[in-house]
């Protein structure tokens, strides 16, 4: 009913003559004007970008819309940043501070199962492996709604103070093997060097949350993540004949086993969550023959720096000792790469933020959530300035959000109505800074 009754109450704002603001008392008028009068729009960019997904470092025709889009708008636009990004520079008419607001580009290497009528049917390569591409993230909406978000402001630019720089990051689900990319790449390419930011927002579909909720949460909002390598080297033999080898499968095995202690014996997780999970595993050719090597792949979620070199440790002792005891070697690689930190809002900025978004959909529909396991490159700008980082609620109403698809499911559904709440809430909570600052 809530959900109903908004939709009902922008309808009507969008019958009213529109006129741009003069000072900060009219922002939420103009939040939920702009908001319904885009919804269209911001709908039709989803589709489409849906419809034709990239992965990380080739979103070669979601950067041309981007900055197409970006650049009718009058926008100092900038491409080809970490490969594909793009980001656009808005100056105000008035003095204030500067915002950067962010949103990700990159589809998953995952085949849809949705019957939608924008279903994506497209097929790409992927570590050298014929995949599937989908946009199962939300990252199609992160997109569609940021440009909704940069049309708003660019249409109220003589009155608007300050300056806000949009960022459309490439790659953060990753960058091909032997590339670089994302957020981290972005900052090194010096984004930040002469637009020195005041505040970075950025936000997140998710299915976990029905439509018209949204969490802000202060302090630690999602975990840091190592991604860690690991190589069982072993010895070659006849299955039938195993004493006559090194088996690394069955080493392998005991080190997995082993391995989930780490977090349930050895950290504190009444402290804080932690995580560590094996997601590759691969070693043999034939069922009879036991096989010089295994490889694995795996993640470590924490957020705490004492915790997760604790849980590095342990992996290394654990592997080191268990490989010995069967006659084999073990090699470790962690991180694997570069680790993504953790990702911390501003505790006075997201009680401002929350503040806001409270105006915008009513507070009863801002909450103050726990911690989420996932990771996030964005952590890499919130390094940077205060920030905050919020989570919008995209499964349907009615709908049990807790057993719904998870992102990076397959059948990962965005209810489109959603989009609305998150274009709402940023709009909200951009207008606000910006005047308040000023």
């Amino acid at each position: 009913m809530r959900n109903l009754l908004l939709t009902f109450a922008l309808s009507l704002c969008a019958l009213l003559p529109f006129e741009q603001p003069a000072h900060a008392a009219d922002s939420t008028d103009v939040a939920a004007q702009w908001t319904t009068k885009l919804a269209p729009q911001v709908v039709a960019w989803r589709r489409d970008l849906h419809q034709h997904p990239e992965l990380g470092n080739r979103e070669f025709r979601t950067s041309a819309l981007v900055a197409k889009e970006l650049r009718a708008l009058g926008l100092d636009v900038t491409t080809n940043v970490a490969h594909t990004g793009v980001i656009a520079l808005l100056k105000g008419g008035k003095p204030g501070p500067h915002l950067a607001i962010r949103a990700d580009m990159d589809a998953l290497p995952v085949v849809e199962e949705l019957d939608l009528p924008f279903k994506s049917t497209v097929r790409s390569q992927y570590n050298g492996k014929d995949v599937g591409v989908m946009h199962a993230c939300g990252h199609d909406g992160h997109t569609a709604m940021l440009l909704g978000i940069a049309t708003t402001l660019a249409g109220m630019r003589k009155d608007l103070p300050g300056e806000v720089l949009f960022i459309f990051q490439p790659a953060e689900e990753g960058s091909p093997v032997g590339e670089e990319g994302g957020a981290n790449l972005m900052l090194k390419e010096g984004i930040f060097r002469d637009f020195k930011p005041d505040a970075v927002f950025g936000m997140h579909l998710v299915s976990w949350l029905n439509t018209g909720t949204v969490d802000v949460r202060s302090g630690p909002a999602m975990s840091g993540s190592d991604s860690f390598k690991l190589v069982v080297n072993g010895r070659s033999t006849h299955g039938a004949m195993p004493w006559n080898g090194v088996d690394p499968i069955v080493t392998s095995a005991e080190i997995i086993s082993a391995a989930q202690t780490i977090v349930s014996r050895k950290l504190d997780i009444g402290n804080q969550p932690a995580v560590l999970t094996f997601g590759v595993i691969d070693g043999g050719t034939r069922f009879n023959i036991v096989p010089d090597k295994v490889e694995m792949q795996g993640t470590l979620r924490t957020f705490d720096a004492d915790m997760r070199q604790q849980a590095i440790d342990n992996l290394k002792l654990i592997t080191e000792h268990i490989a010995a005891a069967n006659g084999a070697t073990v090699d470790l690689t962690i991180p694997l790469g570069t680790n993504t930190p953790v990702l911390v809002n501003d505790p006075a900025l997201a009680a401002r933020v929350r503040a806001s978004i409270g105006k915008a959909i009513g507070a009863e529909h801002v909450v103050d959530g726990r911690p989420w396991m996932a990771s996030e490159d964005y952590a890499y700008f919130a390094q940077q300035a205060p920030s905050v980082y919020f989570f919008v609620g995209s499964t349907p109403v009615g709908q049990d959000a807790a057993h719904a698809p998870s992102n990076h499911s397959p059948r990962f559904f965005l209810d489109e109505s959603a989009l609305q709440i998150g274009m709402h809430s940023m709009l909200q909570a951009s207008l606000d800074f910006l005047n308040a600052k000023s």
